[in-house]
């Protein structure tokens, strides 16, 4: 009788919850196993390339002594002067960016003490900075390290603001043709990303631009061809289907 006391009790518990009222849906809800919406997965994209229109080139001068003051010195010597001849070209952004200084042995004979540091210049007139660096391997025995070609900020941005628009118009038009292929009346844009990238393209600058050591002869004039970049921006995202 107990455990029949107890099996009522449940019973009756669970009758009044079934009994309650269920709260109704909102439109726009979906109730649990209610029919998902229809979706097709659309992407669109637009490419264009363009000029490079900003160049940096990286230079390094080298020292090695047996004291590491004495080659610290010759390089701040070096340096201090390319910088003077640098910041006296109008246009160009200069700076330094790196200094190192480390010990290299050989067999049988004494360390030796490097030291080296680097400046980076960069502009948008590129004659006038390939004839910099011509002159700061020339007169200051620099060495490249490395020339690289882009685009401004302001130049990137105005690029990929048009390119953006001409791909989401390209995914329009995939998620229209997507739906009426399969045979849906109308659709509506979900949830969709925007991404950007770009690849450079063109002939990079040639070897020549290193230098040979001070008081040889003077370097060959540093010849560059900046190229273009292309940009593409891809739109890839989901289109609602409705009948």
């Amino acid at each position: 009788m107990r455990g029949l006391g107890r099996h009522v009790a449940c019973t009756l518990a669970w009758a009044a919850v079934a009994a309650l009222p269920l709260p109704s849906l909102a439109a726009g809800d979906v109730a649990v196993g209610a029919a998902s919406p229809s979706t097709v997965s659309v992407a669109g994209a637009a490419t264009t390339r363009v000029a490079n229109d900003r160049m940096q080139a990286t230079l390094r001068y080298e020292a090695e002594n047996a004291s590491a003051t004495v080659a610290g010195h010759e390089v701040n010597a070096r340096m201090a002067k390319a910088l003077a001849i640098a910041k006296g070209v109008a246009g160009i952004e200069t700076r330094s960016v790196g200094y190192n200084t480390w010990q290299s042995w050989e067999k049988n004979k004494p360390g030796k003490w490097r030291v080296s540091q680097s400046i980076q210049l960069t502009g948008a007139d590129f004659p006038a900075l390939a004839a910099l660096v011509t002159r700061l391997q020339d007169e200051q025995g620099l060495l490249v390290s490395g020339i690289t070609f882009s685009m401004a900020p302001e130049t990137r941005r105005k690029a990929e603001d048009g390119l953006t628009r001409e791909a989401i118009r390209s995914w329009q038009q995939r998620a229209a043709l997507a739906a009426d292929a399969l045979g849906f009346a109308s659709w509506r844009t979900g949830r969709i990303n925007v991404a950007t990238g770009d690849a450079f393209i063109g002939p990079r600058p040639e070897m020549m631009m290193r230098a040979a050591p001070a008081g040889a002869a003077a370097a060959p004039p540093v010849s560059v061809e900046p190229g273009s970049t292309e940009l593409t921006v891809t739109v890839t995202g989901d289109a609602v289907l409705s009948k």
